[in-house]
């Protein structure tokens, strides 16, 4: 039987080329199964394009002449990052549709979005998180700081906004860069350790596991440019013994459910001497073929097609 699977693309936040690539890369994907694929971008200003339709004159306009859509869709995947996206805002659209959905719900997505709250979860489930102190935009001219420090926006990705300060005449400047993208911004130790990525997958049924963990090789901090020019490296499987896989693994399962996730989404560790110290979540992470998750679950010979039907299939 034929899936009828609405992708959406784009977005209205900094990660908007990077999930255009994302939604392309699924629907291309999905079309080489038995699935019924239609596509819709929004664009940076709001405006819900579908290709051969009108679009009105405002995003209200346009999501309007979008909607109809939901009502000939079986699934749809949602394959925006970053706010007014991964933030759980379309998984709510479609809970008020009635529509399933590829991904975590509204109240994960709200939670991993913000690095703050996710750092509050994880203490609570007994992982390491980096010491740091949350800052709003208006207070950036009292902060102060001694040794180095990360800067990061409580509520953005791709590592848009975030800042190794090194030394203290450097932090007013990180400060107003987080404040471009977040009202709220967060200040954290610096944490000495190895990048590890590890994805989880919840499958049709309920089941959870995790893939083989990832380990990400950037000369100094893995900053927006490391990440989309090419130079940063990737091993998958991460070269780890037995117990730090296992406890790797432990703890990125126990983020995903402590949160509530569902679909797939990726852990960020450094991981110390002290174990796994987690960095933050993404609930809808980066997906074309080459990205990090694809990578994990292609170690263990799931295909990039047989990953988004599953994430399909899965969807609730």
């Amino acid at each position: 039987m034929t899936t009828k699977v609405l992708v959406i693309g784009g977005g209205q936040n900094a990660e908007h080329e990077v999930s255009l690539a994302s939604a392309a890369a699924v629907a291309a994907a999905l079309r080489m199964g038995d699935h019924d694929v239609t596509c819709v971008t929004i664009d940076r200003d709001g405006i819900w394009r579908v290709e051969g339709r009108p679009n009105g004159g405002s995003p209200a306009e346009s999501l309007a002449l979008a909607l109809p859509l939901l009502t000939r869709t079986d699934v749809v995947f949602p394959a925006v990052h970053g706010a007014l996206g991964e933030d759980g805002a379309l998984a709510a659209l479609c809970a008020l549709a009635g529509v399933r959905v590829v991904g975590s719900g509204l109240r994960a997505g709200a939670i991993g979005m913000d690095k703050w709250t996710t750092k509050l979860v994880a203490d609570a489930v007994g992982l390491g998180t980096a010491r740091g102190r949350l800052v709003a935009a208006d207070d950036i001219g009292d902060v102060e700081f001694e040794g180095e420090v990360v800067v990061k926006p409580v509520s953005a990705g791709s590592s848009h906004g975030v800042s190794l300060v090194t030394e203290e005449g450097q932090l007013l400047a990180a400060l107003r860069e987080a404040a471009r993208f977040d009202r709220r911004i967060l200040v954290e130790e610096v944490v000495r350790g190895r990048e590890i990525d590890v994805a989880v997958l919840r499958e049709k049924g309920g089941i959870r596991w995790a893939a083989p963990p990832l380990e990400i090789h950037a000369t100094g901090l893995f900053d927006t440019a490391t990440k989309y020019d090419g130079s940063a490296r990737f091993s998958v499987p991460a070269q780890l013994d037995a117990a730090e896989t296992a406890a790797l693994k432990r703890a990125a399962i126990a983020v995903f459910d402590a949160l509530g996730c569902d679909g797939v989404a990726r852990m960020d560790f450094f991981l110390t001497e002290r174990g796994p110290v987690l960095n933050e979540v993404n609930t809808m992470p980066g997906l074309t073929a080459a990205s990090q998750v694809p990578r994990m679950f292609a170690a263990v010979g799931v295909s990039y097609v047989d990953l988004v039907s599953r994430l399909v299939r899965a969807a609730s």
